[in-house]
């Protein structure tokens, strides 16, 4: 076993590694951003190390940083957790190039699986299939309307080297290829350092089903069960539960073989998930994730394996402790994600901010994942999710209403979160039925009763903090030091515009002025001074929280102002164009 670990990652995830480690007896390291300097993850690991930067890619993306990181700590391994790195085989192949082991596949498989052509062909040999898509990565919105005019619409533009909803777009006609295809690319460009994407046919009703599996290095592969993660949004997930429900167990059984064959067939190693996507009976390979998935705690819930131990014994070159016969699932479980975002008439806006209180459930059978806690602030740079709740009961009904009692007791201030949306999920009679697919939530479930979230305003008090490198003396010895002190220059002491209540891009209706729901960074311009626009035409893309926002016109005119350049941060309130 390793003695020690640097967890190359933040947030829940970050947290999650740490406390498996420590029951282990393993030292852990943990880096963090400027933004990240009192973060949970920091508080807990043994030792911690300043990245800079605020943004991703200044900081858990910075190669160079997290491996002077590495450099400095000592530490034998590194586990990438997801997201960042987790599959990126350049980052894996730099860390085992310094002696030391990466807590994931070989970087050989990560190639294969990370480009998601190449993984459509890895599937194809071993006589899985998935559903059309392209032969080759696109460049130009031309190659989308060709592949939509050829398999028929909706087609899916997807990162080639992302996963988790990001980087996706589903363009509906040839009119939408060119904005689809550059907003795909932008989001995977921040999200995964990579900004090449593929085409897929897009299903019409389908379940999300996946495959947990575990390979050793000495050729023995299992898989765990199913998960299904059909309740989604922006074709991310909100709610996951194990196992797959209302499948037939012959079914399951050849999506776990499929699973296995495909693992195998690029010579894979540790925890890893292969997708399928469920329809009429029948699934088709949908992708692999080479890296722990967001949702495995069901997986150890009805398993009672701990997934992230499993990891670190591979990784460190012992064979699996159990065959297939010894899978054996008990009873069922379900995981609520609570992101940073106001449901609100089903907008989800992004919801950055500081977390004024946090009381989280307890319980037979109830366990809450979170790297943050009361006082710490959610970053618009980084991902929205606070945390996992997760649930175990005997049925899948005893699951949900565990499920149910467990969401009424989780208690989080000062920001909107997911909470109203994922109960009225567990309340329908869709969910319980097992009637929901990929695309049920935006086009079926009725949000409209739930009522606006209260977003706090920004405290007289809460004054931003800067860097400042100072000289100091202990017992006389002198040690330069970094202190973070409040900013007192013109710029962050002058006082915020009020925020402003939206649900959805745009001002109150009918005004001419255009103001962004929530802060975040600007990122494209559809407009200038002098254009013509509808109601509900695109005047900017806002970045927040990795996810981009459509702000829109609520008033027909002609743009008079335009307030802001592609790169300027903006605080939720900030009128950014004016239509007059």
């Amino acid at each position: 076993m390793f003695t020690k670990v640097l967890i190359a990652n933040r947030g829940e995830i970050a947290v999650r590694v740490i406390r498996s480690c420590q029951e282990l007896g393993v030292a852990t390291v943990a880096v963090y951003s400027d933004l990240d300097r009192n973060a949970l993850h920091v508080r807990l690991a043994d030792e911690a190390y300043a990245l800079g930067g605020r943004t991703a890619a200044e900081s858990y993306l910075d190669t160079e940083a997290i491996l002077e990181a590495i450099r400095l700590s000592g530490a034998d391994a590194v586990h990438p957790g997801y997201g960042f790195f987790s599959e990126n085989a350049d980052f894996a192949e730099s860390i085992a190039e310094r002696g030391v082991t990466f807590i994931g596949p070989p970087p050989s498989a990560i190639q294969v699986m990370g480009d998601k052509i190449s993984a459509r062909h890895a599937a194809e040999k071993v006589g899985v299939l998935g559903v059309p898509g392209s032969a080759d990565l696109i460049t130009d919105a031309s190659q989308v309307a060709e592949f939509g005019e050829s398999h028929g619409w909706p087609v899916a533009v997807k990162a080639a080297y992302g996963g988790g909803g990001r980087g996706m777009r589903v363009v509906d006609g040839p009119d939408q290829a060119a904005d689809a295809l550059a907003a795909a690319q932008r989001e995977s460009l921040a999200y995964f350092g990579r900004d090449e994407c593929y085409l897929e046919r897009y299903l019409s009703n389908p379940r999300h089903v996946e495959v947990q599996i575990l390979a050793d290095s000495h050729g023995n592969c299992l898989y765990l069960g199913t998960r299904d993660c059909s309740t989604q949004r922006r074709h991310q997930k909100l709610i996951e539960e194990a196992p797959a429900p209302g499948i037939p167990a012959a079914t399951i059984a050849a999506m776990g073989s499929a699973a296995v064959a495909v693992a195998n067939g690029c010579g894979y190693v540790n925890a890893g998930t292969v997708e399928f996507l469920y329809e009429d009976g029948r699934f088709h390979y949908l992708e692999m994730n080479t890296r722990l998935q967001v949702e495995h705690p069901v997986t150890e819930l009805v398993t009672g394996i701990d997934l992230v131990e499993q990891q670190l014994r591979i990784a460190s070159g012992e064979t699996l402790g159990f065959e297939q016969a010894d899978i054996v699932t008990r009873g069922h479980a379900i995981e609520l994600r609570i992101n940073a975002e106001d449901p609100a008439d089903g907008a989800f806006l992004p919801c950055p901010g500081t977390i004024t209180s946090m009381s989280t459930p307890g319980g037979f059978g109830t366990r809450f994942d979170t790297g943050y806690e009361s006082g710490d602030e959610v970053s618009q740079f980084y991902d929205n999710l606070i945390g996992k709740l997760i649930v175990w009961g005997d049925t899948r009904e005893r699951t949900i209403a565990r499920a149910i009692r467990a969401l009424g007791e989780l208690r989080i201030g000062g920001i909107a979160t997911t909470s109203p949306a994922l109960l009225a999920v567990l309340q329908h009679r869709d969910f319980a039925a097992i009637e929901h697919s990929t695309k049920w939530v935006e086009e079926s479930l009725d949000l409209s009763g739930i009522g606006p979230a209260d977003t706090p305003e920004r405290s007289e008090d809460e004054t931003p903090r800067v860097k400042r490198e100072l000289d100091v003396e202990v017992n006389g010895k002198r040690f330069s030091v970094s202190m973070w002190i409040p900013d007192s220059s013109p710029s962050a002491l002058r006082p915020r515009r009020n925020p402003r209540r939206h649900t959805g891009g745009v001002s109150a209706s009918g005004s001419g002025d255009v103001a962004v729901p929530m802060q975040g960074t600007i990122v494209k311009i559809f407009v200038a001074v002098g254009d013509t626009v509808e109601v509900g035409d695109t005047i900017v893309v806002l970045e927040a929280m990795k996810m981009e926002n459509n702000i829109v016109a609520a008033k027909s005119g002609t743009v008079a102002e335009i307030n802001v350049a592609e790169g300027d941060s903006v605080g939720s309130g900030d009128i950014v164009a004016v239509v007059s």
